[in-house]
């Protein structure tokens, strides 16, 4: 017998942790999308972690910036980024205020809401589909810049809330180099996933841009 996703909230306390904690706990949460045509409710399936000024392939490596500054906030809030001058990519920040660290969305499966997925993923060729990548998450959900910031442990009304889910068992957990990461960064062996699963999106290893002439 499955049992049913436990709709709790997860506290503050949940990412007030390691990234390398958080990161692999996440898989099998529940992250809830407000929209006006209803909520869209993803089950994580992969996050990949990123450890702030000690991960060269962390945007805060360097320090803050108008673009990072949210990762040096509180944990348990929403730090979204613009990429390749056309995608959104969401992630979930971590450890105690001022570490900057934060644990991207990978990839999910739709649970609820998936009408209202597919509108904004006309190219996905079947549900598995719909979030099977950080940008197509991100799409998938209706995330932008917007929500940068958003405080996904609010007590009130949020756009973005993580319930406690169905937690994956340690045996099924799979980990492995990121993807698409360049230099030292692309070496830690930190993105999660859960075995098996068909919304998991396959690893690619970073290649440099060609620059035009």
């Amino acid at each position: 017998m499955i049992a049913t996703p436990d709709r709790t909230p997860l506290a503050r306390e949940f990412f007030d942790r390691p990234v390398l904690e958080v990161a692999p706990d996440l898989l099998g949460r529940l992250l809830v999308r407000s929209t006006p045509d209803g909520p869209i409710v993803l089950r994580l399936t992969e996050v990949e972690a990123y450890d702030g000024p000690n991960d060269p392939g962390s945007h805060a490596y360097r320090g803050p910036t108008a673009r990072n500054g949210v990762m040096f906030g509180p944990p348990g809030h929403v730090y979204v980024y613009f990429t390749y001058g056309m995608w959104f990519c969401m992630n979930l920040v971590c450890g105690p205020e001022g570490t900057s660290s934060a644990v991207l969305l990978r990839a999910g499966e739709i649970v609820e809401g998936a009408e209202s997925a597919r509108k904004r993923r006309l190219s996905a060729r079947n549900d598995k589909e719909l979030a099977k990548g950080p940008a197509r998450l991100a799409t998938a959900l209706g995330v932008d810049r917007a929500l940068n910031g958003t405080d996904a442990c609010a007590v009130d009304e949020t756009p973005l809330r993580v319930l406690t889910g169905t937690p994956v068992a340690a045996d099924q957990v799979r980990n492995g180099p990121r993807t698409g990461v360049a230099g030292d960064g692309g070496v830690h062996p930190w993105r999660f996933w859960i075995a098996n699963d068909p919304t998991v999106s396959p690893y690619r290893a970073h290649v440099p841009r060609r620059r035009s002439s």
